[in-house]
């Protein structure tokens, strides 16, 4: 079993308040990327971008910055695994990246043109995920393994919270914003996300206790950055063939995670593109008068379906293992889709077929992460886990990269392009699905 030691306390003295402490910053987290992604980029690009072309722009724009998270998060994790500052290998690097990304968040209201707010949301990708990589090694340095199930489903159920508790409050004042009253909403909307991003990150660093140098390799930081990513370049004269050799070699040696993560990353698209097009696609198709406000209601509909699993998802898949939850979840949120497109026309029942899209989803996410804590090595949890954003971000951004089909089917045909996403989402939770057979889980 797992020491818990970095908190101070024994295994089972492992406290309720103890789960929020590690898991709080996840809160602000979905709170920013549920607002950016959801409604304040869909709304802000129309500012810059012809209206024929907005699925293209918006898919484009969260494309790059998701490619950036999913290279930067596992950096950060590795580098965090090998540190040892005084006051633990997590927190500092929390601390590095969210200074600049509330610095960067005003950014998206001065931004004059669509170059101008591409920059900007890279580099906030960039900052971020400096921080959840390092913030993602918490449950395993610090929860009890017998545990780590119920800890996975209140991190969910926290970032779950964190993307629906400014989503409404945020599309009202978008709404308000986009028709001409005043930029005071735009900012306003950013504030909010900068108070509870600054509010979060304080409240993990003072109260997370990490054991000082715990797991560290005891080199400064620069030190371990070159040790952690160096490579010879006489020794691998070939680096294409070095990195494919690397590649099978990793694949040969953990099949069962290499299973999960294509498996969470097909997932993952699924869900990433309801929620990337579906203001575009309320006010398309279903031709919403209140877009911003539509879509937040369909989040919250479908957020309160993730709340009705998604806890004792997580404490079931200690008892009856992950896989059957995973993949039971995933085939029903394809029968989810497939109902929002029988159904594409009448508001109220997307509005229903959301709340099941958002039960499968709440109940693999927390099924999903248990099975990931159980598959990762001994000493290198951040590392691992920040892998998963090859899933994670590597599914969001190839989630993205349907926007430009969306865009030509409907220059072939009115909203044939939203027919289209549909039917990719429901392939991809099935395929998802089928693809977690592969794997074993706990060994």
């Amino acid at each position: 079993m797992t020491s818990n030691a970095g908190l101070g306390v024994s295994p089972n003295k492992f406290r309720s308040v103890d789960y929020i402490k590690i898991t709080i910053f996840g809160f602000a987290l979905a709170a920013l990327w549920g607002s950016l992604h959801t409604i304040i980029l869909q709304v802000r690009l129309l500012d810059f971008v012809a209206e024929s072309q907005k699925n293209t722009y918006l898919g484009l724009l969260t494309f790059t910055g998701l490619m950036l998270a999913m290279i930067v998060q596992p950096i950060a994790g590795a580098i965090s695994d090998r540190s040892s500052f005084g006051w633990g290998r997590r927190r500092p690097y929390i601390l590095l990246g969210i200074i600049p990304a509330i610095l960067l968040l005003p950014g998206i209201g001065l931004a004059g043109g669509y170059i101008t707010i591409f920059v900007i949301y890279c580099l906030l990708q960039v900052s971020c995920n400096t921080a959840m990589g390092p913030y993602q090694g918490f449950i395993p340095d610090l929860v009890p393994g017998g545990k780590r199930g119920l800890a996975s489903g209140v991190k969910t159920l926290l970032e779950i919270g964190g993307g629906v508790a400014l989503i409404y409050p945020i599309a009202l004042f978008m709404d308000s914003y986009s028709a001409g009253q005043g930029e005071f909403w735009l900012w306003l909307s950013l504030g909010m996300l900068a108070v509870v991003l600054l509010g979060t990150m304080v409240a993990t660093v003072v109260t997370v206790k990490e054991r000082p140098g715990a797991g560290g390799s005891q080199l400064p930081l620069l030190p371990t950055l070159y040790k952690s990513f160096k490579v010879s370049i006489k020794t691998h004269p070939n680096f294409v063939r070095f990195l494919i050799s690397r590649l099978l070699r990793f694949i040969k040696k953990h099949p069962d995670f290499v299973w999960f993560l294509v498996s969470r990353l097909f997932i993952l698209m699924a869900f990433t593109t309801l929620q990337t097009f579906a203001l575009y696609f309320l006010k398309d198709v279903v031709g919403v008068a209140d877009p911003a406000a539509a879509t937040a209601r369909f989040s919250i509909v479908v957020v309160a379906g993730m709340l009705v699993l998604v806890y004792p998802a997580g404490r079931l898949s200690d008892k009856i293992g992950r896989r059957p939850i995973a993949i039971s979840s995933g085939i029903l949120g394809a029968l989810g889709v497939a109902l929002i497109f029988l159904f594409q026309h009448s508001y109220m029942a997307i509005i229903v077929c959301g709340g099941l899209v958002g039960i499968s989803f709440g109940a693999f996410m927390s099924a999903n992460w248990a099975l990931a804590i159980d598959l990762v090595p001994k000493g290198e949890e951040a590392r691992y886990l920040g892998l998963t954003n090859i899933a994670t971000a590597g599914g969001a951004a190839l989630a993205r990269l349907i926007g430009p089909l969306i865009d030509f089917f409907n220059a072939s045909s009115p909203n044939l392009g939203y027919s289209v996403m549909l039917l990719a989402c429901c392939i991809y939770f099935i395929v998802g699905s089928a693809l977690l057979l592969k794997v074993r889980g706990r060994r």
